[in-house]
C-alpha cells in the first residue's frame, strides 16, 4: 500500500521522462526545481478487450510524454493484472481517435518533434493539443507505420518517419544515478529533453546543490508530499514493529533468534542494552526489512520507476535511523531526508524498543517446537529449493575456513562425541578428490 500511495502521489504531478525528477517527491535529488505549468486531463480509453464496452476514463497530465500516457493507461486498464503479464508500453501504439474515421498515432518522437539549437523536446499531449475527454486507444505496435494497409473505412495517419524505439525508450528506469542522462541523437548529436534541460543543474553545480541547506521552498514541498504519505509510512512501521498485528502472530523464528542473541550476550557478559539492540536490528530490520522496503518488486509483481525508488530510499533510510541507538544531531548541513523525518524518528525509535521488549517477554520456544516448525516449513516448500545447490554453497564456506571449523569442532564436547571434526575432514578430502 505504501508503494501504491507513493506511485499515485508522484503521478499526480509532472515527472521528467529523462531525468526521473518529479514535482512531488520525498527525495530532494529527484525534485523538479522549476515551476512547470500543467493541467490534468481525462482521456477516455477504448477497452482493448471489447471495443463496444464502455470506455475507461484515465487521468493524465497534458505535460506527460506519450510513453508516460501509455503507461498510465496500461495501469488503469490492467490494474488487476500482475505487471509481468501486462502488455508493455513499447509494444503498443497510442491512437487518438477523432470521429469514426480519423486515427492519429501519437509518439514520443516523430516529424513534428520540436528541435531548437541542439535540444530536441519529447512530444507531450500538449504538443499534439489533445483536449480533455478525448478518445484514445492502445493498439499493438505496427512494425512500420508505412506498411499499414489503408482500408476503406479507416485512415490511420501516422506522423512517424521511423520507429524511434531504438533511440529512446521513454522510461527513466535505467537512471539509477543522479548524473544527467542526455541521450544524443545518433545522427545529429541532438540532446533529448522533456520538462527540464539537464544543464540547468548539471554536473558543474552538483557540489553547490548538495552543500547548501535546502531552500525553504523545496523543504516545504517535500514536507507536503511527506504529509500525504504519512499514514502509509506509519502503518508500515507499525506493522513491522508489532508482535501481534491484525491477527497475525510473530513468527517463531524471530523469537527464537532474539532469545539466542540474548543468551549469547549473557554468556559473554555483555549487559550493554545498546549492543543487544544493535544485534537484533542488524539481523532482522536492517538485513531483511530494509531490502524489502527498498525493493518491493522482489516480493510483488510490480514495476518500480526511478522516482518511486528514490522515495522508497528515503523511507528505508528513516527506517534504518529508527533502529539506530545513536542520537542524530541535526544541523544546517543535515541531508533533507533527515530534516524531513526529524520529528517522527524518536517516536519510531520507541516503537522499535517496545517491539524488542515485547519479544523478550514472550514465552521461550523449545528446540523441539523450533525443529517441528522448520520441518513443517521444509515440507511445505520441498519442491522450491535445490538441496544440492544449497549444500554446495555451504561447502564452499566450509572449505575456505576448514582449519577454524575443525579446531572448533575438536574443542566442543557434543561435536567430539559425534566425531564431527573427523567427518568434516573426510568430507573435504572426498570433495577435493571429486573436483
Amino acid at each position: 500500500m505504501l508503494y501504491c500511495a507513493i506511485k499515485q502521489q508522484m503521478e499526480k504531478g509532472p515527472i521528467d521522462a529523462i531525468t526521473g525528477e518529479a514535482r512531488y517527491s520525498l527525495s530532494e535529488d529527484k525534485l523538479i526545481r522549476q515551476q512547470i505549468e500543467y493541467k490534468t486531463l481525462i482521456l477516455n480509453c477504448v477497452n482493448p478487450d471489447n471495443e463496444n464496452s464502455p470506455e475507461i476514463p484515465v487521468k493524465v497530465l497534458n505535460c506527460d510524454t506519450i510513453t508516460q500516457v501509455k503507461e498510465k493507461i496500461l495501469d488503469a486498464v490492467y490494474k488487476n493484472m500482475p505487471y509481468s503479464q501486462r502488455p508493455r508500453a513499447v509494444d503498443m501504439d497510442l491512437e487518438w481517435r477523432q470521429g469514426r474515421m480519423a486515427r492519429v498515432v501519437l509518439q514520443d518522437e516523430d516529424i513534428t518533434t520540436k528541435i531548437e539549437n541542439d535540444w530536441k523536446r519529447l512530444n507531450t499531449l500538449l504538443h499534439y493539443q489533445v483536449s480533455d475527454r478525448s478518445v484514445v486507444a492502445l493498439v499493438p505496435k505496427q512494425t512500420s507505420s508505412y506498411n499499414i494497409p489503408s482500408s476503406a473505412s479507416i485512415t490511420r495517419t501516422s506522423i512517424s518517419r521511423y520507429d524511434s524505439s531504438f533511440r529512446y525508450t521513454g522510461s527513466p528506469d535505467s537512471l539509477r544515478s543522479r548524473a544527467p542522462m542526455i541521450t544524443p541523437d545518433l545522427e545529429s548529436g541532438v540532446k533529448v529533453w522533456h520538462l527540464v534541460k539537464n544543464h540547468e543543474h548539471g554536473d558543474q553545480k552538483e557540489g553547490d546543490r548538495g552543500s547548501k541547506m535546502v531552500s525553504e521552498i523545496y523543504l516545504t514541498r517535500l514536507l507536503a508530499t511527506k504529509g500525504t504519505l504519512q499514514k502509509f509510512v506509519d502503518d508500515l512501521f507499525e506493522t513491522l514493529f508489532s508482535t501481534v498485528h491484525r491477527g497475525s502472530t510473530l513468527p517463531l523464528a524471530i523469537k527464537y533468534m532474539f532469545d539466542f542473541l540474548d543468551e549469547q550476550a549473557d554468556r559473554h557478559g555483555i549487559y550493554d542494552t545498546d549492543v543487544r539492540h544493535t544485534w537484533k536490528s542488524n539481523c532482522l530490520p536492517l538485513r531483511f526489512w530494509v531490502n524489502v522496503i527498498k525493493n518491493p518488486q522482489f516480493v510483488f509483481d510490480i514495476h518500480k520507476s526511478s522516482i518511486t525508488d528514490a522515495c522508497l530510499s528515503v523511507v528505508a533510510q528513516t527506517f534504518m535511523d529508527s533502529c539506530s541507538t545513536s542520537e542524530h544531531r541535526l544541523g544546517k548541513d543535515s541531508p533533507s531526508n533527515k530534516l524531513l523525518y526529524a520529528k517522527d524518528i524518536p517516536n519510531y525509535k520507541s516503537w522499535v524498543e517496545r517491539y524488542y521488549a515485547d519479544i523478550t517477554r514472550m514465552p521461550a520456544i523449545s528446540d523441539q517446537d523450533m525443529n517441528a516448525y522448520l520441518a513443517e516449513q521444509a515440507r511445505l516448500h520441498s519442491t522450491e529449493f535445490n538441496m544440492l545447490s544449497a549444500l554446495n554453497e555451504i561447502y564452499s564456506y566450509v572449505s575456505k575456513y576448514s582449519e577454524e571449523i575443525v579446531s572448533a569442532l575438536e574443542q566442543e564436547e557434543q561435536a567430539r562425541k559425534q566425531r564431527l571434526a573427523y567427518k568434516v575432514e573426510q568430507l573435504i578430502s572426498a570433495m577435493s578428490l571429486e573436483s
